[in-house]
């Protein structure tokens, strides 16, 4: 009798056990999120968030952060790509990039930033407007990044093609800060590069400012910077990926609504990353020169898949162009805070 009572009594410890295992959401399990970001000001809702603990209060105490810091967007591709990092902050270049590898794994759930990138000249060069970068040497941070895109698209429209496509315009990769020297010391000619090194670039090698922000392209009305996530993520963590976009909106709206301060927050945040802060000048100058946003500029990313597709940065066009783009949280968290959604 006592071995029977037994059995019973373990059998219906089970049957508790696999019920409460039923219950459990699956979007519950996720107590670490790994969140990609530059310590570029482009990326300013990630520097804002974590300078102020934006992110951490909106998780509360049962997930756990895990900041993930990238310098170029092919690194962080690869790091998503290996299921070593959740969401993150990357430029459009690399996310099309992304998604066209990953067959649809890595998805578009919010915009971050516009504009925020300026085309910049060694002083005495000459170079008034684009036309005149023929037979120069113009920097971007990376090939296949946004600013080269960016770039391609401008010596299109002028009549212009990159060394390697038979033109007489030489494109050099090169790191940001590598950029500052090699201006200064004319082994390029001219940079297109996100703030802040446009604003860093003027005042440390005394560059001429060719195209402003928002004469870059599409009257300024170009991602920047957008918010990725893997389709996996999302589908199994809805709740955290709800949380994080709060956050996200929360911070757009506090940037744009008092953007010096929120420029002093990230200023201090990029000090904490690079151990050198930037001066008020090159600050004020950084920020002014973009546009916190969380509309992802679909017609402006799609153009740049075309542009990806014709320079070789993608072999083929996704199948489902749309579908690089998976706004429903975000929409829902903009819809209850009474806000636009986007379409």
């Amino acid at each position: 009798m006592k071995k029977r009572l037994l059995t019973l009594a373990i059998i219906g410890t089970l049957i508790v056990g696999v019920l409460a295992g039923c219950t459990t959401k699956k979007s519950d399990d996720a107590s670490t999120v790994r969140i990609a970001y530059f310590p570029n000001i482009t990326h300013s809702q990630a520097l804002v968030g974590m300078e102020e603990g934006k992110f951490k209060k909106a998780f509360g105490n049962n997930t756990k952060i895990e900041w993930k810091q990238f310098n170029a967007g092919s690194s962080e591709v690869e790091a998503f790509l290996s299921g070593a990092v959740d969401i993150g902050y990357i430029g459009p270049g690399p996310a099309i990039n992304g998604y066209t590898k990953s067959k649809g794994d890595l998805q578009v759930i919010a915009g971050a930033t516009d504009a925020g990138a300026v085309l910049v000249a060694k002083k005495g060069e000459n170079i008034k407007n684009v036309k005149d970068l023929a037979n120069k040497k113009v920097a971007i941070p990376q090939l296949g990044n946004t600013q080269d895109l960016t770039l391609r698209f401008l010596l299109q429209e002028n009549g212009l093609k990159d060394s390697t496509k038979g033109g007489n315009v030489q494109i050099v990769a090169a790191d940001n800060p590598d950029i500052v020297t090699l201006l200064d010391k004319g082994s390029i000619d001219a940079a297109l590069v996100p703030e802040p090194w446009g604003a860093r670039i003027q005042k440390e090698a005394s560059a001429d400012l060719v195209l402003d922000a928002n004469k870059v392209w599409r009257d300024g009305k170009y991602p920047t910077a957008l918010v990725v996530a893997r389709k996996e993520f999302i589908k199994d963590h809805p709740d955290i990926v709800e949380k994080f976009l709060k956050a996200h909106v929360e911070l757009t709206d506090y940037i744009k609504s008092d953007k010096d301060k929120a420029a002093d927050e990230a200023n201090a945040e990029f000090k904490t990353l690079t151990k050198k802060d930037l001066s008020k000048d090159v600050l004020s100058t950084s920020f002014g020169r973009l546009s916190s946003t969380v509309d992802p500029e679909k017609d402006a990313t799609k153009a740049m898949i075309d542009m990806s597709l014709k320079v070789g940065f993608i072999k083929q066009k996704p199948d489902d162009v749309n579908g690089l783009f998976n706004l429903d949280i975000l929409n829902k968290v903009l819809k209850a805070k009474g806000e636009k959604v986007i379409n």
